[in-house]
């Protein structure tokens, strides 16, 4: 017998406030407008002379930033990396996100953009400072002459914020992200510490709409020790928050099994502000990283404008008939990104095939 934790749109009613309603109802009458300026600047492509709707919809985006920075300006855990960056560094993750948001970046550059995303990420939430007290590493270079050669480094002392950590993978998009902060952790510690995950098997039923929609987590096919997670800093790496319902799901099914984390963050490249804004209200430990913020949702629970599905173009398509456990999408990467990620991926097949045993 199947077991299946199951939370349903309705079980999110009630963490927005009225101000968040509000907030919601006047981003999507702005992106409605820019919905009309879109049709029209297509348009205006096709007989190859663009016009006022460019510049509509740049203003349009404009009013839409400057409101979204406003909101999550009264919200201390949530942090948006172009909300916070100085004006210096946004052009790098604009065109970032924009390398992501193209549909002719193909796999292998959306896997790198990715990548950098994270790295990024990863210093937005651990205060990567000029001032930090910093750990001195010694490493030996491949020059021998005319003695074996050392070189010192400095590198933030920020082990009491790593030690802890506990990489929770909520499958299947989110594999390639989690790999990727375990690794820059693994980096940053001074001993090298590699995390131990938790993969959690969990999907939403794409076949209801946003105000029916179920969130699954499949137990059978999740990998984790409760025991080792009580009292951990958990940190989720999701490319994409919509609405924030899956991570929710999760951590709703940890307090019932009398799992308290110390604290939870939560990394994401592209998060849509309903969801962020569910998600602080629903957990109050947590703290929400994410690189770029959307404004809405479709009736679909699609975020707007959106990458699509991060997913796909992470790991390739699953076919409905024959999906990929965890150990055949692991190899699907490749020699390369599992080379790269060795002691990660060895942590993962640790996890996985322990539970089968």
């Amino acid at each position: 017998m199947s077991r299946q934790i199951v939370l349903h749109a309705a079980d999110l009613e009630g963490f927005l406030t009225p101000e968040d309603q509000n907030h919601l109802s006047k981003m999507h009458a702005l992106y409605d407008r820019a919905l009309v300026k879109f049709h029209r600047y297509g348009q205006e492509l096709e007989v190859g002379s663009p016009g006022k709707a460019k510049e509509e919809i740049i203003q349009l985006y404009n009013e839409m930033g400057d409101a979204m920075k406003d909101i999550v300006g009264n919200h201390g855990r949530i942090r948006v990396y172009s909300f916070q960056q100085p004006k210096e560094n946004h052009g790098e993750v604009s065109r970032l996100i924009a390398k992501l948001r193209d549909t002719r970046t193909q796999r292998q550059e959306f896997v790198y953009y990715v990548q950098r995303a994270y790295e990024l990420l990863f210093q937005l939430a651990f205060h990567m400072s000029h001032d930090a007290h910093k750990n001195h590493l010694i490493i030996r270079t491949p020059v021998t002459q005319p003695v074996q050669n050392y070189a010192v480094h400095k590198i933030p002392a920020i082990d009491h914020l790593l030690d802890n950590t506990v990489m929770c993978v909520m499958l299947r998009g989110a594999l390639l992200p989690s790999i990727i902060v375990s690794k820059e952790i693994q980096e940053y510690s001074s001993s090298g510490y590699v995390t131990p995950f938790a993969l959690f098997r969990i999907r939403r039923n794409d076949k209801k709409k946003q105000v029916d929609m179920d969130y699954l987590l499949d137990l059978d096919y999740s990998y984790f020790d409760l025991e080792g997670l009580n009292g951990k800093d958990l940190i989720f790496a999701d490319p994409m928050n919509a609405t924030g319902g899956s991570l929710v799901t999760i951590v709703r099914y940890l307090e019932s099994q009398g799992v308290f984390p110390r604290s939870i963050k939560f990394f994401t490249v592209i998060s849509a502000l309903e969801g962020a804004l569910q998600v602080v209200r629903g957990i109050p430990n947590i703290e929400l990283y994410t690189l770029w913020m959307d404004p809405v949702l479709n009736d679909d629970a699609y975020i707007l404008p959106g990458l699509g599905d991060a997913g796909d173009r992470l790991n390739g398509r699953d076919s409905e008939e024959l999906p990929r456990n965890i150990i055949q999408l692991i190899a699907d990467y490749g020699q390369n990104i599992a080379n790269l990620y060795r002691w990660q991926v060895r942590k993962i097949e640790e996890t996985v095939l322990g539970k089968m045993i």
